[in-house]
């Protein structure tokens, strides 16, 4: 144990996110994200939800000022894009705490997982609602 620091994030994630640079993107995904199939790097939270683990993530992680349309994206909801499932107005909630001023942006579901393909990490949660899928750019911490 770590002061300071959400014990949720072990030490697979924790080096995760500090190898990462800035710019680079990690996922938050619920259980019926196709994960394994797509990560470079997979972290496996199950016993967590995806809010708790965004809100644990940004607890250390800046997001991206240089690009804040594509700082944080949900995945729209599947013919009807312009829906917005309760989990993303939680994710909306942590991030207004944690960064506020950025606004989750959405992205069609294919594009979505092109996008998390890319990914420097995906993280698997046991999320249970639908749509609990969350991209995350990281920013930069200033001297």
């Amino acid at each position: 144990m770590l002061r300071g620091i959400d014990p949720i994030l072990g030490p697979d994630l924790l080096f995760t996110l500090q190898a990462m640079g800035h710019g680079d993107e990690i996922v938050v995904v619920d259980a019926n994200f196709p994960a394994l199939a797509m990560a470079k790097r997979l972290i496996r939270l199950d016993g967590h939800d995806a809010v708790r683990v965004t809100d644990a993530i940004l607890s250390l992680m800046p997001l991206d000022r240089f690009a804040p349309l594509e700082t944080a994206i949900r995945m729209q909801v599947v013919d009807d894009p312009d829906a917005v499932p309760p989990v993303c107005d939680l994710f909306q909630a942590v991030i207004d705490r944690r960064d506020p001023g950025y606004k989750l942006a959405k992205m069609e579901r294919f594009a979505f997982y092109e996008r998390a393909k890319q990914a420097f990490a995906i993280v698997a949660t046991g999320e249970r609602r639908l749509y609990g899928n969350v991209i995350l750019k990281k920013g930069v911490i200033d001297p």
